[in-house]
């Protein structure tokens, strides 16, 4: 039987529209953080390990989550509990120059169902280097959240920006599936 967890990236007061004073509001991230709780009340229940990930930028400089701000803490609706291990981050991939692997392999971890934001950027990225370091790996799409973006003049809307990534994903990195579904695996 395979060893799962679940990786919460992100969650973080910045990206929710709902906390006041939010610097870099999210599409849905409360939505997104609903699905995720679902699945953290899964995995608490089951006894299964539960990794949280926390971006915070090195400088005030920042556009969001700026060093000990209450928009870099990790919000209410997905808090972490005292057994559960909370990876602070200062890149956008959680496994670069963190404890984030070390965490997992004390645990005998071989899957990780994950969530979080932003799906271009953290998810994509922490993602890709899971698979690539032999993790079997899901994300719950409708635990995820963006961000329209704009390219070359083009505004492409959050959920194009959500689709292709978990689309991109799914082709060959991992399973993409709804919250509902992935809680079969636990």
């Amino acid at each position: 039987m395979s060893n799962i967890a679940l990786l919460l990236v992100d969650f973080q007061n910045d990206y929710f529209s709902t906390h006041q004073g939010a610097k870099w509001p999210l599409s849905a991230t409360e939505a997104a953080a609903d699905k995720a709780a679902e699945l953290l009340g899964k995995f608490r229940e089951k006894g299964l390990p539960v990794v949280h990930i926390r971006h915070e930028f090195t400088t005030d400089e920042a556009p969001f989550f700026l060093p000990q701000s209450t928009g870099a803490k990790i919000h209410s609706s997905v808090a972490a509990i005292d057994s559960e291990p909370v990876v602070l981050k200062h890149q956008i991939n959680s496994f670069r120059e963190t404890e984030l692997a070390d965490i997992l392999k004390q645990s005998n971890v071989d899957q990780l169902i994950i969530v979080g934001a932003m799906s271009h950027m953290c998810i994509d990225a922490v993602t890709r280097a899971a698979t690539d370091l032999g993790f079997q790996c899901h994300v719950a799409h409708d635990a995820c959240a963006t961000l329209d973006l704009e390219f070359n003049g083009v505004t492409v809307p959050a959920l194009h920006v959500h689709s292709a990534f978990m689309a991109a994903l799914s082709f060959g990195y991992c399973n993409v599936d709804s919250t509902s579904n992935l809680m079969s695996l636990v």
